[in-house]
């Protein structure tokens, strides 16, 4: 009898959406390639969409099995992304100097992940903000620019969760 009741419970427990985070894969099946094309930036910010637009494409290489290619005449799917908005501004001041000791960067992105052949949408996200925080040294001697390194964790938590976002349905 135990067997038969441990026999229906995993069946039960199989089938009842649970499944781990991270391993769905939403996208209709007759998607195999994506194209990234670089990223429209109506900020100032120099290489931003660069650098947004290779670390979605690693993101994409790293976790699932779809093919990334560069022209997007010829992929299945294309992910085209714009930079809406990028801020920078201090969050921390140092009593002694009056400086800024912090700095918090903002980005507000516009991304749509089309199916080529029938523009169907299969995510969109019209306005995806994302935060990331630096330090800065007040003592001269000691200073290093750490905004590129900042804008590098922004770029790779953006392509996580815009990933997790597109495979999970968020």
């Amino acid at each position: 009898m135990t067997r038969r009741l441990a026999l229906a419970l995993s069946s039960l427990l199989s089938g009842c959406g649970y499944h781990v985070g991270g391993k769905s894969d939403l996208l209709p099946k007759s998607i195999q390639t994506i194209a990234i094309p670089p990223f429209k930036n109506l900020t100032v910010r120099y290489n931003l969409a660069d650098r947004l637009a290779s670390a979605i494409t690693r993101e994409f290489i790293a976790r699932t099995r779809y093919q990334i290619i560069d022209e997007p005449s010829q992929a299945d799917a294309v992910l085209t992304g714009t930079i809406l908005n990028f801020t920078a501004y201090p969050t921390i001041f140092d009593p002694a100097t009056g400086r800024a000791a912090g700095v918090q960067i903002q980005v507000n992105l516009q991304l749509t992940l089309a199916e080529r052949a029938t523009s169907k949408i299969l995510f969109t996200r019209p306005n995806y903000e994302f935060r990331e925080r630096y330090e800065v040294s007040v003592d001269q001697t000691q200073y290093f620019e750490e905004s590129g390194q900042a804008l590098e964790r922004l770029s790779r938590d953006v392509a996580r969760t815009l990933l997790s976002s597109i495979l999970e349905a968020f």
